[in-house]
């Protein structure tokens, strides 16, 4: 199930980060994953360089078939369904993100 959730995220951190490159050849992408543990709790940090999310749509992403891809490159569903197996893990994810600087996902999960 994690498995998963970590593809739905990483699949669209790389596709906001080839659409960037795309846009702007001297763009430099980065993906950054790291881990935490705090006391009873992990966290996984997944971090681009990306557009980022406009403030918006940020209360969206999670809905099922949202997307914010153009008609068929996506079914809106990633995240959503990401969502729903953290919350079924009794963990959550959480959204930073900030237009032109990039977006993060973290994922706490208790241990």
């Amino acid at each position: 199930d994690i498995s998963r959730v970590l593809l739905n995220i990483f699949s669209n951190a790389l596709y906001a980060l080839e659409k960037k490159k795309k846009e702007n050849p001297d763009f430099k992408p980065k993906l950054i994953v790291t881990t935490e543990r705090k006391s009873e709790q992990i966290s996984i940090s997944i971090k681009d360089n990306g557009d980022g999310i406009p403030d918006e749509i940020k209360h969206k992403i999670f809905e099922p078939f949202f997307s914010t891809k153009p008609s068929g490159d996506g079914t809106g569903l990633g995240l959503s369904i990401s969502n729903d197996i953290i919350k079924s893990h009794g963990g959550e994810i959480t959204l930073n993100s900030k237009v032109g600087e990039g977006t993060e996902f973290i994922i706490s999960l208790g241990v």
